[in-house]
């Protein structure tokens, strides 16, 4: 499956953004674990959330309560809404995932489908 991200762009502190992926496979977000990581320049890529096929879902500690990952079935998208952003927030943001209805943390090395990255900016 290839995965594209959309919606990145140049925010203000304290704004908000929506951040989108698309699969290839029309089919494939909804039945799948779904993730968002982001890396900032220098640094190691950072889980910031996942969702699994049951819609359950887990946030880094450090966007808790600020971002929210959710699912449109019907549309089968994936998305990522980041609210109160902060300039350490600034990253390049990806989706991710490991076919199957479960995930396996916020670890990149467990998930093996990669999109090419959508670039937040906050300042």
């Amino acid at each position: 499956v290839q995965l594209v991200e959309s919606g990145g762009a140049l925010v203000q502190p304290g704004g908000s953004l929506t951040l989108s992926c698309a699969a290839s496979d029309g089919t494939y977000i909804r039945n799948n674990c779904m993730t968002w990581f982001r890396q900032a320049p220098g640094k190691e890529r950072e889980g910031v959330a996942y969702i699994e096929g049951s819609g359950a879902t887990s946030y880094a500690d450090s966007v808790k309560g600020r971002f929210t990952i959710s699912k449109n079935y019907a549309k089968d998208r994936l998305y990522l809404q980041m609210d109160s952003l902060k300039p350490e927030d600034s990253a390049a943001y990806f989706c991710a995932t490991a076919r199957g209805w479960w995930c396996h943390g916020l670890q990149a090395r467990s998930y093996g489908r990669w999109g090419q990255g959508t670039q937040v900016t906050v300042s």
